[in-house]
Order: C-alpha cells, then structure tokens, then sequence
C-alpha cells in the first residue's frame, strides 16, 4: 500500500488522482481540520462526477497531523512505498517556529517510521528554495551547495533541514528520492500558492516584477514522482523545473489565459520598501508583519535553475508553461461560472 501526506495540497491532490487510476492501494492522512472536498475537486477537474468519486472513494483517508507519532504509526501501518509532499509554506517571520516544527520535525517524524517499518522507498517534495545559490555558475544545479551563511528564507532553512532528515533515512538502507520543484502551476487552490496568480489577476492587478525563477506544471510534478519511483533510481535529487520565467511574463500568460488585461505597471523597489517600513513599524504594536528586507531585494532577483539532470537520467520531457498557464487558466474559468 502507497501513502501519501500532504493529499489535500495541489500536488497530493493530483498525486492521489494519478495513483487512483493506476488502480494502486492507497492511503493519505490529513489533518482534522482539512478539505477532503478540496482533493475531490481536483478529481472533478479530469473527469465526470461519477468517475471522480468512484476514484476518490478508492482513497483510505485516516486522521493524522505531522506531528501526532501515534496516529502516524496507525497510518504506516501495511505501507511499502511513501509520497511526503505535506508541509507548512509560508515567508512569514511570525511562521518561523511553525514552518520548523512542521517540516523539519514532522518530516523527521516521517523519516522515523519508514526507517522503523523498513518501507520500500520514499519521496519527498522539497523545494527550490532549499537548493543552494551558485558563486560561479550561471544556474543552480543538483550539486550546488548550500550556504548557510547567505541571506535564506525561513521556509528555505525549513525545507533544507527536512532533506537532512530525508538523507538520514537514505543512510538508515531506506530508498529516497528528493525533488525540487520550482513555483508549481496548476488548477484548484486559487485562494493560495500559485492559485492566487489568477485570483488576482481576475481581481484587476495593475503591477508586475521582475524576478526570474523556475516554474513547472503540477502534472509533471506528479509524472517525475511516479517514474522516478518506480524506477531503480535511489538516493538521488531532481531539479523540476520546466522553465526559467520572469513573473512578468507569467503574470502575462496568466491574463492571458482568463481574458483579463495584463499587468502594465513595473513594480519599484521604493514601493516595496515603503511597504515594509510600514509593517515593521505596525509590527512593534502587535501587527503581522508578513515582508521581510530580504523579501524586497528577492522580488527582484534572477534565480536560474538547471533541469538536464532529470531529462537526462529518465528521459523526461516537460510541458510549456504557456501551454500550462492556457489550461490552468480554463480551469479557472470553468470554476467561475
């Protein structure tokens, strides 16, 4: 039997869905105050309403936080194989301790039980963020290491000490792959992640910047996963990332992709620092602060991200982000009417 964590996310969602046509046994935990109907929703997107509960009701869903090791010792119970994609993201200063105790202690916590009950092999969704920034090099790389004394994002140090803890099961005889996704794209959750792209965008936004990242499509997400795992690759990370993109040009995508007008206005660093002053000074009477001074010089950064790696070992071949963008975007539409 599979497991999989994190299957009320876009990536488990669409992870649970595959898994379901493949006709796998399957299980996912999810936290008590979670959307089963958010997952079921993602099911409804590719099929009809019969056959998206049909597949969903194929799914053994059990009651189970990170970090409750009782409940998580029920849940692994008959498992061989393991998809962690659950965890906590958020660039919010007020999230620190959250964003350790979930990833880092809650993928230790993981990490614990496929090692206690010898599981086949795990898969854990990382990020980008926890890759490290090259010196030399034009683009980062799997081999690019990490400084920990470079300006890192909390959510960035929380993902890297969950692949520690991902490494310590690989030397404990469990067989891991790690992939690093880069800003995932797909339909559902418009109201967080990457959703809010459209939301906003529907909603008129007038501004765009410049940053450059690594954008990829939740399916190929999803697609690497599953081959890599069934594969006799271990103990190995994968970069997926489809494209190097500005935001600029994605925001461009997206509104185009919802017939919605493009974001003309640059984005300036004086604004963004305004912004900040504000909510530091907000901050000293119990306000949230949610931007960070590292947050104003990342918005405008170019971060480029190498994806021969995987293309490469398995033959992978990864979807446009245009063409990913146009059917996120019809998903949206349809879920406006």
């Amino acid at each position: 039997m599979i497991l999989v964590t994190g299957g009320t996310g876009l990536v488990g969602a669409h992870l649970l869905l595959k898994l379901a046509e493949e006709k796998h046994q399957i299980r996912a935990i999810y936290r008590p105050k979670s959307d089963l109907y958010k997952t079921l929703e993602v099911f409804l997107y590719y099929h009809h309403k019969e056959e998206a509960e049909r597949l969903f009701k194929k799914i053994e869903w059990v009651v189970a936080d990170l970090t409750d090791i009782p409940r998580l010792t029920t849940a692994f119970k008959g498992i061989t194989k393991v998809y962690h994609c659950a965890s906590l993201v958020s660039f919010k200063p007020k999230d620190e301790k959250a964003l350790r105790k979930i990833n880092i202690e809650g993928t230790a916590n993981i990490v614990n039980l496929c090692i206690a009950t010898k599981i086949d092999k795990l898969c854990y969704v990382s990020s980008i963020a926890s890759l490290g920034k090259p010196i030399k090099s034009d683009s980062t790389t799997e081999n690019t290491q990490w400084n920990p004394e470079a300006n890192n994002s909390d959510y960035a140090i929380s993902k890297y000490g969950a692949e520690i803890e991902v490494w310590r099961a690989s030397q404990e005889g469990v067989k891991v792959i790690i992939v690093n996704p880069g800003v995932i794209i797909g339909p559902g959750f418009w109201q967080k992640g990457s959703g809010q792209l459209f939301t906003r965008i529907q909603n008129g936004l007038n501004y765009h910047f410049p940053k450059i990242t690594g954008f990829v499509g939740v399916k190929d997400v999803v697609t690497a996963m599953l081959k890599l795992m069934s594969s006799e690759i271990y103990n190995e990370r994968y970069i997926l990332v489809a494209e190097n993109l500005s935001f600029k040009k994605v925001l461009e995508f997206t509104a185009i992709s919802i017939n919605r007008p493009k974001p003309e206005k640059p984005l300036k660093k004086w604004m963004i620092s305004i912004g900040w002053f504000v909510q530091k000074t907000a901050s000293l009477f119990g306000y949230n602060r949610n931007i960070t001074k590292s947050d104003i010089s990342g918005i405008f950064q170019k971060s480029t991200f190498d994806n021969t790696k995987i293309k490469k070992e398995i033959n992978f071949k990864f979807t446009p982000m245009q063409n990913v963008i146009a059917e996120t975007g019809k998903y949206f539409l349809k879920d406006q009417e």
